[in-house]
């Protein structure tokens, strides 16, 4: 029989009050809503004619210009501990279905402190008005005069006043939207609490009007503010991927101050849609020069929590704000860890000064708190900057950013020097921003090349963790080659699956060929799992432009139980940069006051030579994604005249010599660069549908290491194989335990087989049930040169 409505909702209040009285018995169990995010090629009719089948609402398209489409069903419980099997068996079976997921909760917390608000003072804005020496250096900004005017952000969280008084005349509806309840309006759901004031907090840090009399002021005062309303209701990975991939091409910047659960236990990050959504920003957001994240790096330092174990402050994609006190010290909420970029101020002990800004109905406060606070500061900052030069690339801003982030007065004891001679640090990563000179580099700065990747894979065998230690190194001269080579690093990812007894007494660390030395995750006392690493991605920002050519160390150890153990299974170093020393970089001016005619609106339309009109601005070069050509304009006497304009490229070329697909010098980050052609393979996106679940990855690892210690060494074979128990691995190769000789593979081509071998250590001497051996190619070999 119907369950009745008073019944149904006692039962999810019960459900929901277990989920919440005893998430430490569930553990990593996972809470199925009625949602499924769904792949139909076909496009939106063929979504909406299977929704319809089977009895589902489609809701539309989850990323503007791909075919991942929202089903939804109205009458089922909306949250369960089982799949919904039944819609699984049907969805499965339509060919044109292409990948589905039903979707689970995900736990995401606003990265605030509880504060009673109280009333503010301009005067109080003391991050910006010189209180403190130095400030941020806002004053310097405004008086070259940069206000934020044609930028455009959107503040990601919990929804947006927008009828504030210090809000709406700067309110952007195209950059708004409520994902929660799906519709136009963010405007936030109000209590007698007031728990969702934290996104119309974060908007009026960026852009609270001036000059009007009310609260204070924002950063970018003349920048267009937007909000989408997502976190105010069941987060799924299709809820965040919609926000992420609003309107891309309307909204340069994102602001985010929130991700996983700051409790120093979690490892979490991403989901498939939530990447893709990453991707597809900054490979085609802002007319393909990428959109703009910009992320709390967390507050969870009270519980020695650590941001490289959140996968949305430490992607390469997004920009990592860390916090300060006024006085320059680490605030107890603070995290450290190596992809934090830059910081700017914030709240500390309860006795400091704290952010002014707009607060729920109408008000304003000076306590706003936390990383939450430090992220829109340099959102704002990063707005100005923009305005200076539109033509910034997603990597040209953080370029910027290291540049213009000192370690000034702040206060750690882990300050060193990395390779180039800059000052980083876990607490603060390159220092405090100062919006005075990111204004400056901003206007001088040309584009970066395009972006290099570099994989190496250094270990993909079982190694064990033994004596509280492991070192491994890798000599790389792999990363050279007219498409590969990297002179000046950028991002350096870590990624590693291992598993340890208890996973929070690991510490991790990653060495560089220059002695930069970068913790990639300290001991975290409240994580007891024994899960391991599930191929994570660490990453630091600390080998900024140094020269990746050399020996990279990992090293492993033990902060805990001496009985502690584990085996390491997989270690990759993932390398980005970009070809050119830019450390010899000189930089001049490119953005100038060249211009020789303009509009009845006072816009550029022409600029004298050698320059070119981008955006109604004069630039000495044109950014990815144009080119330099000449265009012909009447002239004043009516005759046609040559002006030099930024016309734009083929939208499968990064850079290029002219408007057709064959005339394409650089390719967008995921293609692939023909140069008999001179055009670009469709994007390859890192690999989002995994052929087999993560379970099965999984015993993958389990299949080998059972291998290696019931039968000696398992070895890495291509077809025919011998006896292969286990499946294929990333290359294609199975694990074996017995292969024919033809198999043994060779080094891949162009490799030197030196390049591939890894030097493992161990500290002490081999324990008996190890031999010497050495990793060569894959091929565990025994009495081999080498070690444990």
């Amino acid at each position: 029989a119907p369950m009745s409505g008073a019944a149904a909702a006692w039962l999810r209040l019960l459900l929901l009050v277990l989920l919440a009285g005893a998430s430490s018995c569930l553990g990593g169990l996972s809470i199925y809503l009625s949602s499924w995010a769904v792949r139909v090629p076909a496009g939106a009719r063929e979504a909406e004619r299977l929704a319809r089948k089977h009895g589902l609402l489609c809701l539309g398209q989850i990323i503007e210009g791909e075919h991942y489409y929202h089903f939804k069903h109205r009458g089922m419980v909306q949250e369960s501990l089982n799949r919904h099997w039944g819609w699984h068996v049907h969805l499965k079976r339509e060919p044109k279905i292409h990948w589905f997921e039903q979707q689970t909760l995900k736990r995401r917390t606003k990265r605030t402190i509880a504060v009673v608000p109280t009333d503010p003072w301009f005067h109080k804005q003391w991050y910006m008005n010189n209180d403190v020496r130095p400030d941020l250096n806002i004053l310097t900004a405004w008086s070259k005069g940069y206000t934020g005017l044609g930028v455009v952000l959107s503040v990601l969280d919990d929804g947006l006043e927008r009828d504030h008084p210090d809000l709406s005349a700067n309110y952007d509806p195209l950059a708004s939207y409520d994902f929660n309840s799906n519709d136009p309006d963010p405007q936030p759901r109000y209590n007698v609490w007031d728990e969702n004031r934290h996104g119309t907090r974060c908007a009026g840090e960026v852009a609270a009007a001036a000059n009007n009399r009310l609260c204070g002021v924002g950063v970018a005062y003349n920048a267009k503010i937007g909000g989408v309303r997502m976190l105010d209701g069941p987060i799924t990975d299709i809820v965040e991927a919609q926000s992420l991939s609003f309107h891309p091409q309307h909204i340069h910047i994102y602001s985010a101050s929130w991700g996983p659960e700051d409790d120093g236990k979690t490892v979490d990050g991403p989901g498939i849609l939530a990447l893709e959504a990453f991707y597809k920003g900054i490979a085609n957001g802002r007319g393909g020069l990428g959109s703009l994240f910009v992320w709390a790096s967390g507050n969870g330092g009270i519980h020695s929590d650590n941001c490289n174990c959140d996968g949305y402050t430490n992607s390469i994609y997004t920009l990592s704000v860390g916090s300060a006190t006024e006085s320059g010290r680490v605030p107890w909420y603070s995290e450290a860890c190596a992809s934090t970029l830059t910081t700017t101020y914030s709240s500390g002990l309860k006795s400091e000064k704290q952010i002014v800004t707009t607060d729920l109905r109408h008000r304003c406060t000076d306590r706003h708190t936390g990383t939450s606070a430090s992220a829109p500061l340099a959102a704002g900052m990063i707005a100005l900057a923009l305005e200076a030069n539109p033509a910034l690339t997603w990597r040209d801003m953080q370029h910027l950013v290291v540049r213009a982030s000192k370690p000034a007065h702040l206060q750690a004891e882990d300050w060193a020097l990395n390779g180039v001679g800059r000052k980083v640090s876990h607490h603060f990563g390159y220092g405090l921003l100062d919006a005075g000179e990111l204004v400056d580099l901003a206007k001088k700065w040309t584009a970066t090349r395009p972006q290099r990747k570099c994989s190496v894979k250094v270990v993909y065998a079982v190694i064990p963790i033994l004596c509280s230690k492991l070192t491994v190194s890798k000599k790389v001269s792999v990363c050279i080659g007219r498409t590969r080579q990297i002179r000046s690093l950028e991002h350096v990812q870590v990624r590693i699956s291992l598993s340890y007894s208890r996973r929070g007494d690991l510490a991790i660390s990653l060495t560089s060929p220059m002695g930069t030395k970068s913790t990639l995750v300290a001991i975290r006392p409240y994580d007891t799992s024994n899960q391991g690493y599930k191929d994570w991605s660490f990453m630091s920002t600390h080998f900024w432009d140094e020269d990746p050519r050399g020996t990279w160390t990992l090293f492993l150890e033990n902060k805990g139980d001496a009985y502690n153990t584990g085996f390491l299974t997989s270690f990759v170093l993932q390398l980005y940069g970009t070809e050119e020393d830019m450390t010899a970089r000189q930089i001049a001016a490119s953005v100038v006051s060249e211009c020789v005619r303009r509009d009845s609106e006072g816009a550029c339309e022409e600029c004298s030579s050698p320059f070119y009109v981008f955006q109604h601005l004069c630039l000495s070069y044109c950014p990815p994604r144009y080119y330099n050509r000449s265009r012909r304009s009447p002239h004043l006497d009516g005759s046609p005249h040559p002006i030099q304009v930024c016309a734009t490229c083929h939208p499968s070329c990064y850079t290029c010599r002219g408007d057709t697909a064959n005339n394409c010098t650089a390719c967008p980050p995921f293609c692939t660069f023909h140069e008999l052609s001179h055009s670009c393979s469709l994007p390859a996106y890192p690999s989002l549908f995994p052929s087999k679940p993560a379970e099965a990855r999984h015993r993958q690892h389990v299949v080998f290491l059972v291998l290696v210690i019931l039968g000696g060494s398992g070895l890495l074979c291509g077809a025919p194989a011998g006896s292969c128990p286990g499946q294929r691995g990333d290359l294609g190769l199975q694990h074996c335990d017995i292969c024919p000789a033809a198999s043994r593979l060779p080094c891949p081509e162009g490799r030197a087989r030196e390049s591939r071998r890894v030097k493992i250590s161990h500290p002490g001497t081999c324990p008996s049930s190890r031999r010497r051996r050495v990793f060569d190619a894959g091929l565990a070999v025994p009495g081999g040169v080498g070690e444990c």
